[in-house]
């Protein structure tokens, strides 16, 4: 295939949007009145969380099979999901090589039973796609969390990617580095105002009420985006004190159990004392005296 000029789309794009909306319109008429078409596919929509990429487009086929297309700037189209009656492709394994390029598909509509030497196959492009400022963000994971006294210390687990480096998947901390922020948000068990911290690492620590119980989401942030800036939030999370109470209930218990042990050794030794003095005295008032 050709190397694709850009842009892309010929000049007046509203009026090669219209053209190809007419002849769509055209082709559906005259399959209704039992003439065969090539179908043009439309709607053509990008689908990314976490750089795992999919193209969507519309219609259905009935008599027709797509092809799809994809290429950077100053690339060569490269083919993928080759005669398929499908309406979607999977181009994750070809944007993941570099997420910070900019990308182009195109979807390729030719009859079922054309042959090779058929006329070049009828398309339409879609829209631009730069994976590193329109993926969106998938909803994070809290791995862990603790409260101690005044601290709440909360762990963000960061999503794994499909892009690789050296063999190994990245981390979404891999792909933004510091673009990427967590925002916590949390809040007293016992009230809904919230508060929020933010941190560009993946851990918190924040000042608290002592004894309180505190619920807790995070969301993922990149600030630098024009769009698609927040992930959904976390299912929350919620501290309790209970643990606490039961390992203080212990170490009491414990503590008053050691002291009566130590009590009943200290009184035991005190009486075998006693009972020991007691018995000299007793044999020494039974002992004969000494005559001279």
């Amino acid at each position: 295939m050709a190397t694709p000029t850009w842009p892309w789309v010929p000049h007046p794009e509203a009026a090669v949007s219209r053209t190809i909306l007419f002849g769509w319109v055209l082709v559906q008429l005259a399959g209704a009145s039992g003439t065969t078409g090539v179908v043009v596919a439309y709607n053509l929509t990008w689908k990314s969380t976490n750089f795992k990429t999919i193209l969507e487009w519309e219609p259905k086929p009935i008599n027709h099979v797509y092809t799809v297309q994809i290429s950077h700037r100053l690339g060569n189209w490269k083919s993928k999901c080759f005669s398929t009656t499908e309406t979607e492709c999977d181009l994750t394994d070809e944007i993941v090589k570099d997420v910070k390029q900019t990308y182009l598909a195109r979807v390729l509509s030719k009859l079922a039973n054309a042959t090779s030497s058929a006329a070049e196959p009828v398309f339409t492009n879609s829209p631009e796609f730069t994976p590193y400022l329109e993926t969106n963000l998938g909803q994070p994971t809290i791995k862990s969390f603790e409260q101690v006294g005044t601290k709440l210390n909360v762990t963000v687990q960061d999503a794994r990617t499909l892009v690789r480096k050296n063999g190994t998947f990245l981390s979404l901390r891999d792909v933004f580095g510091k673009d990427l922020t967590y925002i916590l948000y949390y809040w007293k068990a016992s009230s809904t105002g919230k508060k929020t911290a933010k941190t560009n690492t993946n851990e918190f620590l924040v000042d608290v009420d002592k004894g309180e119980n505190y619920c807790f989401s995070v969301q993922a942030v990149i600030p630098s985006r024009n769009a698609n800036q927040k992930s959904p939030e976390s299912p929350i999370k919620c501290t309790t004190h209970e643990r606490g109470v039961f390992r203080d209930m212990f170490f009491i218990i414990g503590a008053v159990v050691f002291l009566v042990i130590i009590f009943i050794i200290v009184l035991s030794l005190s009486l075998y004392k006693c009972k020991k003095t007691r018995a000299r005295r007793s044999r020494k008032e039974t002992s004969p005296l000494n005559v001279a």
